[in-house]
């Protein structure tokens, strides 16, 4: 078997190993390959491991000894799953990897724009303290979570973990999805009503062509001016000059954003420099236990396609 990882860097940047891989046949790692390069990559490959490159439809005509792809991560937008199957390629995903790690980050979000922790260590870096009149200063304020309501949109595996967590700090805690879940501590509403009474709002829905930009004007200008949306899930759920312009305007008080529309943005992205706008580079699914996670499901994942039993199978 030719197995060929088109992008490994951001799965294993050094402190992984692909042996358990190698087991299976002769492997290639790429770091990354550009769209012009995969099918020349991929020619003589049975078996292909992508994260963020894309196998469309044309790329799979041409690629015609290909037998499998195991995506690197629970998303798999980026191929072409119905050309696939026409072609016999089964493609199977990493389900779950990311739950607690990425419910983690939520938090750290939510906390760097209630507590601001960043911004008083930097002005201590800056020797602000030292010459303080007093023991301690304001910057910006502080807020509790404890009795605020806490609104999530999409309530899979990682929506009921950051669910968890919010009920630890005491909050309240509201959600909408396509179904209802029978969990006692929250409470299922529509999307409508969770924007107007939320304190805070948190993505945790995966992008469908029914929520592409579902959070633009009309949703946030039913926020209290007083609340913060948080996004870890996918970047295109948000019109991003809505969102600019809400926060520019005081409308609502502040984003923590992981994920943008284009990833690496581009430098005129008006979220760049909107007010009160916290980003991260798309790093909540990326602590080493969540790698060692799908890296440890992608070798079962190539053993039962070998076994001729796929699991994960998402086409």
């Amino acid at each position: 078997m030719n197995i060929v990882v088109t992008d490994g860097y951001l799965l294993n940047p050094g402190d992984l190993s692909w042996e358990p891989i190698r087991q299976f046949g002769h492997l290639t790692v790429y770091d990354r390959t550009a769209p012009s390069e995969v099918v020349e990559r991929c020619r003589f490959a049975d078996i292909a491991l992508t994260n963020k490159t894309v196998f469309s439809a044309e790329t799979l005509a041409q690629l015609p000894k290909l037998q499998f792809i195991s995506v690197l991560a629970t998303g798999y937008n980026v191929i072409d799953v119905q050309a696939a199957r026409k072609q016999g390629i089964i493609v199977s995903n990493v389900p779950g990897y990311g739950t607690a790690t990425v419910a983690q980050h939520t938090f750290s979000l939510i906390l760097e724009l209630t507590n601001h922790v960043g911004l008083y260590a930097s002005s201590v870096g800056k020797h602000e303290w030292e010459r303080s009149a007093d023991w301690s200063y304001n910057l910006k304020r502080v807020s509790e979570l404890e009795g605020k309501i806490l609104g999530i949109v999409g309530f899979g595996n990682i929506g009921q973990q950051v669910a968890k967590i919010a009920a630890a700090f005491g909050m309240e805690i509201r959600y909408s999805s396509r179904t209802k879940k029978d969990i006692a501590y929250a409470q299922f509403t529509d999307l409508q009503t969770l924007f107007s009474g939320s304190d805070i709002i948190s993505l945790h829905c995966p992008l469908q062509t029914d929520n592409h930009q579902i959070v633009n004007k009309r949703l946030l200008n039913i926020m209290k001016s007083s609340a913060l949306l948080i996004n870890t899930a996918r970047g295109q759920l948000i019109h991003e000059e809505d969102l600019a312009e809400a926060l520019n305007q005081n409308r609502i008080a502040g984003a923590g954003l992981d994920v943008l529309s284009t990833e690496p943005p581009l430098a005129n992205n008006p979220l760049l420099t909107a007010k009160n706008c916290i980003i991260t580079p798309h790093i909540a699914w990326n602590s080493l236990e969540s790698r060692t996670r799908v890296l440890h499901t992608t070798v079962k994942n190539i053993s039962a396609f070998m076994q001729r039993s796929p699991v994960h199978v998402v086409n």
